[in-house]
């Protein structure tokens, strides 16, 4: 119903950059929060940064490395990413939340998940 593709993940050496890209598309009545989460094997899903209609939010280690930004008009979304750390090592996925139906039938949906490795 919604399909999210994701890009740009990864093997960089500490304190480089990469930059991941989502598309997303699906028939749906409108498309709301964007964001990307991080997962690592063991661990809970951590959000990264979500971009919603009350403003960004980042989690407190990323904040000032890590910029979210989107383009509504083309339904993509960039997690742009600085002075990258061993830590942020994970399973990078891109999230959508939406709404399917004109009455409602809010969802959420995820891409696939790219891997970013930070190692030397």
């Amino acid at each position: 119903q919604v399909q999210l593709v994701e890009s740009g993940g990864g093997l960089v050496q500490p304190g480089g950059s990469l930059r991941l890209s989502c598309v997303y598309s699906g028939n749906v009545f409108k498309f709301y929060d964007v964001g990307w989460y991080r997962q690592t094997p063991g661990k809970q899903r951590e959000i990264v940064a979500l971009d919603t209609s009350s403003g960004t939010y980042y989690h407190d280690s990323v904040k000032g490395r890590f910029a979210i930004s989107r383009d509504s008009s083309n339904n993509t979304m960039t997690l742009r990413m600085n002075s990258l750390k061993p830590e942020d090592t994970a399973v990078y996925y891109c999230l959508v939340h939406a709404q399917l139906t004109q009455v409602g039938g809010f969802r959420e949906f995820e891409g696939q998940g790219t891997q970013v490795t930070v190692s030397s």
